[in-house]
């Protein structure tokens, strides 16, 4: 009987074999690399638009004010956050929104949606501002009650971090026909105001919890930051522009940059915006810590809207207390 031994492929022919399987591989590796590539562009795709359909783009107008916000992504190629903001006009006078998700990506992004549509609603249906933050918390609490449904491992879902240690900050502001401003703070930094060439944080008042891991108190009173006077900006913001460090772990200062977008006295708010984003990339070396969102708001109004102010009304600089001072009547 003969036998016949198959022999392994020696010099040319093992060079051959071993090129077409290299060959092989790597045509499977390209065709593996672009159908990702594909598959990353449709991601981004539909969370741009996801994005772009839930922080609309604000008017630059509204009922007499002036306005401008943007959101700066941490991420290169990012397009989903969870920061969030909106501003409009009702019958109760304007009402602004601004908030802070906890964690990124498409939860946070279910939670932006959720306090976003609650508050397009609540704000205009609520004659107070109090059951506006009140719809608000409900919504947030009837989320996470989803979220912990569809996230429970029986749906072979295992969350980054569980639905009930989720919490959001809220700011919101309520600016009446006669430019009076009201607030209600939950965990979320207050504003700044910019007022001639001063900066100035609108309260110094500790914030509420944020929105999440306790219940709002059982009695609320908007906080009185007194009038928003003619030509003066107030400036919104998450906490990642404050948060953000430089190569040599320094905090940005946006004191400093608004102070530098004031000195030019008719600064608008597209231009306060800009100065802010330009100064805070410079900062970061174009890689900021964390999602940045800012929305600025000037009043645009005429003179006299913002009569009858109290000393103890005024939550601003003591040099525009002293400025409003000859408008104040006398404490009851």
């Amino acid at each position: 009987m003969i036998r016949i031994k198959a022999r392994a492929p020696t010099g040319l022919g093992a060079h051959i074999v071993g090129s077409a399987v290299f060959l092989a591989a790597g045509t499977g590796l390209i065709c593996r690399r672009r159908a990702l590539l594909r598959e990353l562009r449709q991601v981004r795709r539909v969370a741009r638009a996801a994005q772009s359909a839930l922080l609309r783009p604000l008017p630059p107008r509204l009922d007499g004010l002036h306005l401008a916000a943007a959101q700066l992504s941490a991420e290169r190629g990012a397009t989903v956050g969870g920061d969030l903001y909106e501003a409009v006009a009702t019958e109760h006078g304007v009402r602004l929104v601004m908030g802070d998700v906890r964690g990124h990506g498409l939860a946070a992004l279910g939670t932006v949606a959720a306090v976003l549509g609650s508050f397009r609603e609540a704000a205009h249906d609520e004659a107070e501002l109090v059951g506006v933050l009140r719809r608000l918390e409900r919504a947030h609490a009837r989320h996470l009650r989803e979220r912990s449904r569809a996230d429970h491992p029986s749906n072979g879902r295992n969350p980054g971090h569980p639905p009930a240690e989720e919490f959001v900050t809220v700011l919101l502001l309520e600016i009446t026909r006669d430019s009076e401003v009201r607030a209600l703070n939950c965990g979320h930094p207050w504003p700044y105001l910019l007022s001639g060439g001063s900066v100035e944080p609108l309260s110094r008042t500790d914030p509420l919890p944020p929105l999440g891991p306790f219940p709002l108190p059982a009695d609320l009173e908007p906080h009185a930051c007194g009038p928003l006077l003619p030509g003066e900006t107030l400036v919104l913001f998450t906490d990642g522009a404050e948060d953000t460090r430089d190569a040599r772990g320094r905090f940005f200062s946006l004191p400093a940059a608004l102070r530098e977008a004031v000195r030019h006295h008719a600064a608008t708010p597209q231009v306060v915006l800009r100065t802010v984003f330009t100064a805070l990339l410079d900062h970061a070396d174009g890689r900021p810590g964390d999602d940045v969102a800012l929305l600025v708001l000037r009043n645009g109004r005429q003179r006299g809207r913002a009569a009858g102010v109290r000393d103890d009304d005024i939550c601003g600089s003591p040099a525009r207390a002293r400025a409003t001072a000859p408008r104040a009547q006398p404490r009851p």
